[in-house]
């Protein structure tokens, strides 16, 4: 890699028309070098480019000198995804969020990368519309984000997730092309599907500029329901019952029993500890239909031993429920301060041996682990809360993460359901995928940037690579 000489801050400084966008200052690079899961790396420059045209003109000048670029929105990642890790260029896209448009009878969103996930939906709510993903980080996170990981959230249940709203991109390739993929139209086989294999792809492959995503009529009514059970693995079963039973839940969210009393402590909300389980669950749709479901709901719960089913009567009563799983986060860090965030996701059938493969990995390497998560999709968030300055401790945890991963790739599920791979989850990747699974994945990567310069040490092991969550 070439060293970021003046000539080429120079460069860059040119592209951009305003030094106030290349930040230098040691100070401001330190600001750029963590995000929200392990690590710190310093990059060289930061850039905040305002346009496609920047964009393009900054990635050809660093495929000429061979400098990484690592795109990056507001640093929320829980994986790793926007970690300067070889140094170079960090670009910014906070600053870069003039395009919102909503075109209501294309029923498509226009935005540009810097865009709050949650201003989007604010704004198709403007209309009766919705942009459904809708992750916990939405009203701090950019859209470019959340689509160079894929986000999920609780909504996935129902409506899916990101890639399942974007119908038409603008990429800036590594070696500077500015090339488009999909368009305005819903149905579109023209070729390959670059824009789904960019959606996901971490920021290697391409750098997003713009994006067109789909917007759906908002339902016309919600009704919140908790249900309360003594063993775990009948919230498993209550949860496949419901859904087998032909009721598509908007959001089902679990909290387990660490959970609830996490957030009592926190907050007393007036939930009952002495229990192994809360299911959370929302039904949106036709205000008749949805009261007809719920009472569905709430039998099924019974009929599988809940010990208590609580209908939210008023959109007050609905907020309350819901503000548990919300404290959940905050109330778990207020216990030890350093949180390992993961998203090991199962197919729907095996949540119940799931839970008991995570039980039996708290009491072996004894671990504060925490369970919680998008029950309905098999998405489950088991979170650690240790104490990073204890070393002995964190290799403890590394351990356990190790092993939730082997547990839910051996019960037919997958690393990641919305983090993303990043750096963190790097190391486990040929267990999911096999070698030639990593092969193909890598021959893509080598196609798009010869020069592996965008975001490199991202999804791909280097050799020997392992979990280090600890400092030496």
């Amino acid at each position: 890699m070439a060293e970021l000489s003046p000539e080429i801050t120079e460069q860059l400084i040119s592209i951009v028309g305003d030094p106030k966008r290349v930040l230098l200052n040691e100070a401001d690079r330190y600001s750029y070098s963590f995000d929200a899961s392990f690590g710190i790396h310093l990059p060289d420059v930061v850039v905040q480019p305002l346009s496609t045209k920047e964009v393009s003109e900054i990635m050809k000048l660093a495929n000429q000198y061979r400098i990484p670029v690592c795109p990056r929105g507001q640093g929320t990642s829980l994986s790793g995804g926007p970690l300067p890790v070889k140094g170079g260029i960090v670009l910014d896209f906070a600053r870069w969020n003039q395009t919102l448009e909503i075109d209501v009878e294309d029923m498509v969103a226009i935005v540009s990368p810097g865009v709050l996930t949650a201003d989007i939906h604010k704004a198709a709510n403007e209309w009766g519309m919705m942009y459904p993903p809708d992750p916990s980080s939405s009203s701090v996170s950019t859209i470019g984000g959340n689509l160079a990981e894929n986000a999920g959230g609780p909504r996935g249940l129902k409506y899916g997730v990101t890639k399942d709203y974007v119908i038409g991109l603008e990429v800036v390739t590594p070696e500077g092309e500015i090339i488009r993929t999909g368009g305005r139209t819903v149905k579109n086989v023209t070729g390959y599907d670059l824009t789904k294999l960019i959606v996901g792809s971490e920021g290697t492959l391409g750098v997003i500029t713009e994006a067109i995503l789909r917007i759906v009529p908002k339902p016309q009514a919600t009704k919140t329901m908790m249900a309360i059970f003594d063993d775990l693995v009948d919230s498993g079963r209550a949860i496949s019952k419901i859904l087998t039973s032909g009721i598509v839940p908007a959001k089902m969210e679990i909290m387990d029993q660490a959970s609830v009393i996490a957030v009592e402590e926190y907050e007393p909300l007036g939930l009952p500890t002495d229990i192994e389980a809360i299911l959370l669950i929302e039904l949106d749709g036709h205000p008749i239909a949805i009261s007809y479901e719920m009472q569905k709901v709430q039998q099924v719960c019974k009929e599988v031993g809940a010990r208590e089913t609580k209908v939210a009567q008023t959109d007050h009563e609905a907020n309350e429920l819901w503000k548990a799983r919300k404290l959940v986060s905050p109330a778990i860090v207020r216990i030890k301060p350093t949180k390992i965030s993961e998203d090991a996701t199962v197919p729907r059938s095996k949540i119940p041996d799931m839970f008991k493969r995570l039980k039996e990995i708290r009491e072996k390497y004894q671990v504060d682990l925490v369970v919680f998560g998008h029950a309905g999709d098999g998405n489950l968030h088991p979170n650690i809360i240790a104490d990073k300055r204890d070393k002995e401790e964190m290799l403890r945890v590394e351990q356990a993460v190790g092993e939730i991963f082997e547990a839910a790739v051996e019960l037919g599920g997958t690393l990641s359901g919305e983090h993303g791979i990043g750096t963190m989850k790097a190391p486990f990747m040929e267990m999911e995928l096999g070698k030639a699974g990593i092969d193909m994945m890598t021959r893509i990567k080598k196609s798009w940037d010869p020069n592996n310069i965008l975001n490199p040490g991202k999804i791909f092991p280097e050799p020997g690579q392992k979990l280090v969550l600890h400092h030496e």
